[in-house]
């Protein structure tokens, strides 16, 4: 189905406002809609599910939509056809959906599906990377697999040595490139004092701890790592 199609449109529409009535009767009276995929201008396919996690997310009614896709007979493991292989649950991740996120999951999403956009991760990586901390954290309390960068980022400060039990020097500056990102002074302690390089420059943008810390506002901590 074509993005420009009139079902692709109303349906679209029906979930960006939170139209339940518009949803159902849609989907009853078009047996395939939960399953469709609607396809864009350059040909990337994305599910009902992904329709409704897209940016900005935390739609109107965005769990009983989910409810109603599923019993529908939505996928809500469905992958993303494009570019990379993000679930919706990855979607709402990325956008801080706590109220999709536990509705997927309720529905049998996959917690620690693979695909992310953030190195082909987990949701738990597209949360943590896109500082999404209400949803990075609900992922942790509903069942997570963490990584020391996770656990660095979240200040995980319980699950920290246990996850640096026979990690490299890379995975400790990304660890504490983590921590800077997020906040997390005691984290970037211990870290530092395992011989992080507090002037690292990650990979994949040319952002320093520091940079990284006052980018999401964390003054204080900021200061505290300028005095170091």
């Amino acid at each position: 189905m074509r993005q420009n199609d009139p079902l692709a449109t109303v349906a679209t529409a029906a979930l960006h406002d939170g139209d339940l009535t518009t949803l159902r009767h849609l989907l009853a009276d078009n047996s395939r809609l939960a399953t469709a995929r609607i396809v864009d201008e350059q040909g990337s396919g994305r599910t009902l599910l992904h329709v409704l996690t897209d940016w900005p997310a935390r739609r109107p009614n965005g769990a009983q939509s989910v409810a109603a896709l599923v019993e529908a007979g939505a996928d809500v493991n469905a992958r993303f056809e494009g570019s990379h292989s993000e679930t919706p649950l990855h979607w709402a991740a990325s956008a801080n959906d706590v109220e999709v996120l536990d509705a997927l999951l309720d529905a049998g999403a996959d917690i620690d599906a693979d695909g992310a956009v953030i190195g082909g991760g987990t949701p738990l990586a597209d949360a943590r990377a896109f500082a999404q901390w209400q949803a990075a954290h609900r992922l942790v309390e509903r069942g997570a697999a963490v990584t020391l960068t996770d656990a660095a980022t979240l200040g995980l400060t319980d699950r920290l040595d246990a996850l640096l039990a026979g990690a490299t020097p890379d995975d400790v500056n990304i660890a504490f490139w983590g921590a800077c990102h997020g906040g997390q002074r005691e984290c970037a302690e211990r870290l530092l004092a395992l011989g992080a390089d507090a002037h690292w420059l990650p990979p994949w943008e040319p952002v320093t701890p520091l940079d990284a810390a006052v980018r999401n506002g964390f003054g204080d901590f900021a200061a505290w790592l300028r005095g170091r």
